[in-house]
């Protein structure tokens, strides 16, 4: 190559924008080798040093190693060989960075103790199997050995939680709450209670007729009155409590007395468990669906209106 088509470091340095030392670092390591030297000793670099030095700034602000670069600029492995590898190697560390973002959030939000961030961490960690098997647990716990006519099997489904691959901050979080509360014991005894009066119901009612459960009857007939500011205790209550007794005796062909009522009671008390209104807005975050509608204001209202009117 004749010398006027090839230049100093100092002239490589100003037409690359990189320092005299980065480009002699880079060429000691054999990725930008010099072309040739000055009588004096000094290096001498070709044209095409600078399209390297070009590829090697950007292939090192992208984050590859210095052996990686020089394999691709040597043309040893091609760079969408390269590039596809370094893309995996960086979603890993996304979804890394995102579970210690969603628990150090959780634990910023909820003042965990040590302890607790530890749970949180290995909870935000497994393996979708893992928390196959966590949940299939819980629901297993809730529904297991219920008669599937009473549609369990459906359920199920629709309370499984779904973690995408490339979950949202939020939806780790949402993830690792969802799992703490699907381990306690006392929520998961009040969701079998739950299921055993709602496999009861179906099991007793006029299947004809059963097609919504008591949780529907009452979000039927007390929405209006709840929306009218209706005190649940007053007389004006009344109508609407004796249309939801009537209506749940007529559909189990009992007399609306005291007894179905406590048992009317007892049913939508179990239901009426913040706990699991909590579980479903987790499961609609990690599952991306639209957030349930609140029954706890009708809940309330009725349970109150339902008690006052009961024997002490």
């Amino acid at each position: 190559m004749d010398g006027d088509m090839l230049c100093s470091i100092g002239d490589l340095a100003r037409r690359t924008g990189l320092t005299v030392k980065a480009i002699r670092f880079y060429s000691d390591r054999g990725i930008v080798p010099p072309t040739d030297r000055s009588p004096a000793g000094h290096r001498l670099y070709g044209i095409d040093a600078v399209a390297r030095l070009e590829l090697v700034r950007t292939l090192r602000d992208l984050g590859l190693d210095l052996p990686t670069i020089r394999k691709v600029v040597d043309r040893e492995i091609s760079l969408s060989e390269v590039a596809a590898a370094h893309a995996e190697a960086l979603a890993v560390q996304i979804r890394t960075l995102r579970l210690r973002r969603a628990v150090l959030t959780a634990v910023a939000k909820r003042g965990s103790t040590p302890e607790e961030m530890d749970l949180m961490h290995k909870l935000a960690k497994l393996s979708e199997d893992e928390r196959g098997r966590l949940i299939g647990d819980f629901l297993d716990t809730a529904f297991g050995g219920l008669d599937d006519n009473a549609g369990f099997l459906g359920i199920r489904r629709s309370m499984t939680p779904e973690l995408p691959d490339n979950p949202e901050a939020e939806q780790v979080e949402a993830w690792v709450e969802l799992a703490e509360l699907s381990q306690d014991p006392d929520f998961r005894a009040g969701m079998r209670r739950t299921a055993e009066h709602h496999a009861a119901e179906r099991a007793q009612g006029d299947t004809t007729r059963l097609r919504r459960d008591s949780a529907a009857m009452v979000r039927d007939q007390v929405g209006p009155a709840l929306a009218a500011g209706i005190d649940p205790v007053s007389p004006q209550a009344d109508p609407v409590v004796a249309a939801v007794t009537a209506q749940y005796a007529d559909v189990f062909g009992r007399p609306d007395d005291v007894d179905l009522r406590r048992r009317l009671l007892a049913r939508l008390e179990s239901a009426n468990d913040p706990r699991r209104e909590r579980y479903l807005r987790l499961l609609a975050v990690i599952n991306g669906w639209l957030a349930p509608e609140s029954l706890a204001p009708v809940f309330d209202w009725f349970t109150q209106a339902l008690r006052a009117r009961l024997p002490g």
